[in-house]
């Protein structure tokens, strides 16, 4: 009988599969700071269209009338009514041709929407309604 002069190695290697669960970590980690959640929920009204802009600046009312605040990318903060003037104010100071989102629940009353309306118009600052898109109905 021929004897063999190497040995074959009976144990897995791991390295690869760590390599593999690595990658898959920073790919989640990246993924996972490109969404922005919207923690405060709304239930928007509905529209027909949806608009192209990419709000910088976005101001919350929710059912409860309790109003929040964010910029870019930044959560959202409780912001007194009396104080959004100098919050969108600061905001254009950062970046002058941004637009501002008010996201508004459909059961909050028209007064307090057109509260902060008259505030952008006032400042001339280009504001846009959020909605949400129509329910589509089945057949």
């Amino acid at each position: 009988m021929l004897k063999r002069k190497t040995k074959t190695i009976e144990t897995f290697s791991m390295s690869s599969m760590t390599d593999i669960i690595f990658l898959l970590l920073i790919f989640f980690m990246i993924t996972s700071t490109m969404v922005t959640p919207n923690a405060i929920k709304v239930l928007l009204p509905q529209g027909s269209k949806q608009t192209s802009a990419k709000p910088l600046a976005r101001v919350i009312i929710d059912k409860e009338l309790n109003f929040y605040s964010a910029f870019g990318n930044e959560d959202e903060m409780p912001i007194d009514p009396e104080a959004i003037t100098d919050f969108l104010q600061e905001c254009a100071a950062k970046e002058p041709e941004m637009y501002v989102a008010l996201y508004a629940d459909e059961s909050v009353p028209y007064r307090e929407i057109v509260k902060v309306l008259n505030i952008a118009n006032e400042n001339n600052f280009k504001m846009v309604l959020a909605t949400r898109r129509p329910d589509r109905k089945r057949r």
